[in-house]
């Protein structure tokens, strides 16, 4: 590839979640406070939601990495999950062992009883789950089940729902109303911006190890802010695609027809339109003046 042409360790813009690669965006900083407060406070569920490819993910492994020493964490990546499953996979999680054919009755004693040891360690006991939108019905009343566990001053497990926009609307059904009552904390996370645009390329980079002259001018960001309304995962496809054509070319810089034919050649990315405004201002004042220098010929003439 082109890690060679621009003296880079790894390529800076692929699409895993990698935490050495966090930006620190202030919606991210702020979505990574929000968790941490309301888990020390002791909060059943919080709630962090944010279009597809805005960093979710990322934001959740960060929160795996940051957690605090006195809690117990267990993560579920892939929530498309029965009842069952999804009891069966919080068990797992938290070391839990169940028999073959357990039931509710047993997956809650055996459950309760775990969490209570964690308690009477001064541990606090947390379920972080990724792409939560995708949780059926019948597995979020579950979840909401499992939180029943708790003791007179705190429950004795959180839940942190990490989800696209649609959670917010199977949360609203009737039939989920007490869960969505029991969400204390929510935080909506929110894209970039073109100067936000511009500082996350150079930060992928320079991680990356890249410590020669500047390979994405102001200019190229905009339009990759453009084509990608500030969504970071389209600016990386963009940003990849970009740095491949400059090096098929041979060159050092990415151009703005870099990112164009980029843009081009991504589906999700935005098409730019072209800027016709100036142009058409100029006919206009074209045609003004031309009128207006034939009307003093012909009084002159008359």
């Amino acid at each position: 590839m082109y890690l060679y042409h621009y003296g880079i360790r790894e390529l800076p813009f692929t699409l895993t979640p990698n935490t050495s690669y966090f930006f620190g965006l202030p919606s991210h900083k702020e979505a990574l406070q929000v968790l941490l407060t309301a888990l020390k406070g002791g909060e059943g569920f919080i709630k962090v939601t944010g279009e597809v490819g805005t960093g979710k993910t990322l934001i959740c492994r960060k929160l795996l990495n940051e957690i605090p020493d006195h809690f117990v964490a267990a993560y579920i990546p892939n929530p498309y999950l029965t009842p069952v499953e999804l009891r069966r996979s919080v068990a797992s999680e938290l070391n839990v062992v169940l028999s073959a054919q357990a039931d509710q009755q047993e997956f809650t004693q055996r459950i309760q009883q775990r969490l209570i040891d964690i308690h009477r360690q001064n541990k606090g006991a947390v379920l972080i789950i990724d792409e939560a939108q995708a949780l059926p019905v019948e597995s979020i009343e579950a979840l909401r089940l499992m939180t029943n566990l708790e003791t007179e001053s705190r429950k004795l497990l959180q839940v942190v729902l990490f989800g696209q926009p649609e959670l917010n609307d199977k949360l609203a059904l009737p039939e989920l109303r007490q869960l969505k009552q029991r969400v204390t904390f929510a935080y909506s996370l929110q894209l970039m911006n073109a100067d936000q645009v511009y500082q996350y390329v150079r930060h992928r980079l320079n991680v990356a190890g890249y410590r020669g002259t500047e390979i994405f001018s102001k200019k190229c960001s905009k339009l990759l802010f453009k084509a990608s309304k500030g969504t970071p995962r389209i600016v990386n496809v963009l940003s990849h695609k970009a740095l491949m054509l400059a090096y098929g070319e041979g060159v050092q810089q990415v151009t703005a027809n870099h990112i164009k034919l980029a843009i081009k050649d991504t589906e999700a990315a935005h098409a730019i339109k072209l800027v016709w405004f100036p142009s058409f201002v100029l006919v206009l004042t074209i045609i003004f003046f031309s009128l207006s220098a034939y009307y003093v010929y012909s009084r002159n003439i008359l």
